[in-house]
């Protein structure tokens, strides 16, 4: 079943952080302006070797640590029958372990996860394992991509040569001339890595001094405005929101345009939930019991569901427990709705007022986040690029100067002899 793509669920996707959809938004309109300014400052070969780096790179960079790890997580679960969904981290406590056999969803899962408890050594090594084993692959994947790329460029420029080396001697004959934890759980920190990798390789192998250039200006940017800023940008915008009208926005956007939020607010009911939830906290065990019983009828825990802190199990509707709770992020939605609960009860709004205005604001933080690392990325970037190479001493693409003169000095050698 195809899930239904709502306006919640687009601000929601574009304003996560942790999502690699907004990452692969920026990279195509970054991808794109700096092609078109390569295009614009050389010619097809810088072009096409540009349309290659870019979009090649970006391929790699999304598919290719989901690829591996899929394919690694496959083959090393097989020896022991392990099912490769269950995430190692749910193995830190022994209660939340027997809760998650508890409430698994489904006969299967709790097999699984008594499996893996049992091979849970195996289980992490494995793990760690698929992380290295997969980064590693894809920066190598990316490392062919480039020799393919300068060796596809040098032949293209040595059969324009070449051909154009013919013309002129058939002229002649008629009298012519003329792109750890952390790092392990996380996909764009996981892209992090990937990217040193690709960052290092495209400064230490630049093929003259205007491909460094280039590099430098692409990377730097690319760095600041592909995974520091944006971050940056929400949380300046959440704290102008909270100082100049009094209303938080730092929820996922799926839980500030539901319904049930709003009515929770306008009956008061949400002050009952936040109240049962805070009593179920007596310890990280009795939080996850909580969290994960199927019985429980709590809105907080809801909409950390809504706001992937909880997995659902897609044929049941349960609670995943083969996946990893953070029970740090579920206490924090619980006190992000605390704060907003109190922002609305001192607004003197009504609640269509009050809700049309802070998702109003959460919308408009989303656009504006997007919208300045695009410009940046997209247009700002390549501009600043082709600036510096319109107004250099020596504007030409250089790379195809270089393997000319080399093509020229070859072929005079050959001649002498």
């Amino acid at each position: 079943m195809i899930p239904m793509i709502s306006a919640s669920t687009i601000y929601s996707t574009l304003g996560n952080n942790s999502s690699l959809i907004p990452l692969a938004i920026k990279d195509i309109a970054n991808s794109c302006g700096l092609t078109t300014a390569s295009y614009m400052a050389g010619d097809k070969f810088e072009g096409k070797d540009r349309f290659i780096d870019e979009f090649g790179t970006q391929a790699i960079w999304l598919g290719g640590i989901p690829t591996y790890k899929f394919i690694l997580g496959k083959l090393l679960c097989f020896p022991k029958n392990l099912d490769p969904n269950i995430d190692v981290r749910i193995f830190k406590d022994k209660g939340i372990i027997e809760a998650a056999k508890e409430f698994a969803p489904t006969k299967e899962i709790q097999s699984a996860i008594e499996n893996a408890a049992k091979n849970k050594k195996y289980l992490k090594n494995i793990t760690m394992a698929k992380f290295i084993a997969s980064t590693a692959l894809t920066a190598l994947t990316y490392l062919g991509l480039t020799k393919f790329r300068h060796k596809y460029t040098e032949n293209q420029i040595k059969k324009e040569y070449f051909a154009q080396k013919d013309e002129i001697e058939t002229c002649k004959n008629i009298s012519f001339t003329g792109g750890i934890q952390d790092f392990m759980f996380d996909p764009v920190r996981n892209l992090m890595i990937v990217d040193g990798v690709i960052t290092g390789e495209r400064l230490t192998h630049a093929r003259n001094p205007q491909d460094l250039t280039g590099y430098v200006i692409k990377e730097g940017s690319f760095w600041a405005f592909m995974y520091l800023a944006g971050p940056m940008i929400s949380k300046a915008l959440e704290r102008h929101s909270e100082k100049y009208f009094n209303k938080s926005i730092d929820l996922d956007a799926r839980v500030i345009e539901s319904e049930q939020l709003k009515q929770s607010f306008a009956d008061g009911s949400m002050a009952k939930h936040l109240e049962a939830f805070k009593l179920a906290d007596k310890s990280n065990i009795d939080m996850y019991r909580f969290a994960v019983n199927p019985e429980t009828d709590n809105l907080v825990v809801e909409i950390a569901k809504k706001s992937d802190i909880i997995t659902l199990y897609e044929k049941s509707g349960q609670v995943d427990t083969r996946k990893y709770i953070d029970l740090s992020d579920l206490r924090g939605i619980a006190n992000k709705i605390e704060k907003l609960f109190g922002q609305y009860e001192a607004s003197g709004e009504t609640i269509d007022e009050f809700f049309k205005s802070v998702r109003k604001l959460k919308r408009l933080s989303v656009i504006k986040n997007m919208g300045a690392c695009i410009a940046a990325l997209g247009v700002i970037s390549p501009l600043i690029m082709l600036a510096i190479r319109k107004f250099s001493k020596d504007s030409d693409y250089q790379v195809k100067k270089d393997v000319e003169a080399k093509l020229a000095q070859s072929n005079n050698s050959s001649t002498d002899e």
